[in-house]
């Protein structure tokens, strides 16, 4: 119902930025809860950094807090993520994942939580 695409990913210097786009198509995802995570090399998908369906509420790794921001543009049905002060430690692959309106609880940093995930694109921060 729901289809994600990450794009913007590619290589940075270290302490360089860059900011994905997750582009949502099929519904409208204005109404929707939308997180990124991401895959390092050798380990497992982790939460990064969420948004709430309204805006108003943003949450973030620790890892990430303070380098990274969320944002939404309903008008787009897209979702981002500005990563700036880059690290080689950020090198990963990012996900883009959506969360359908209804739900009996909220968890946004469980990646079982969300309904809808894109394929991902590759951030590479050299140093």
């Amino acid at each position: 119902q729901v289809q994600l695409v990450e794009s913007g990913g590619g290589l940075v210097q270290t302490g360089g930025s860059l900011r994905l786009s997750c582009a949502a198509s099929g519904r409208t995802v204005s109404s929707y809860a939308m997180g990124w995570f991401r895959k390092l090399p050798g380990k497992e998908r982790e939460f990064v950094s969420a948004i709430s369906r309204g805006g108003s509420s943003t949450y973030f790794a620790d890892s990430v807090k303070g380098r990274f921001t969320i944002s939404r543009d309903n008008a787009k049905n897209t979702v981002y993520l500005q990563m700036n002060s880059l690290k080689p430690e950020d090198t990963a692959v990012y996900y883009c994942a959506a969360k359908e309106p209804v739900s009996p609880y909220r968890d946004y940093k469980f990646q079982g939580w969300y309904d809808y995930w894109g394929q991902g694109t590759q951030v590479t921060v050299s140093s």
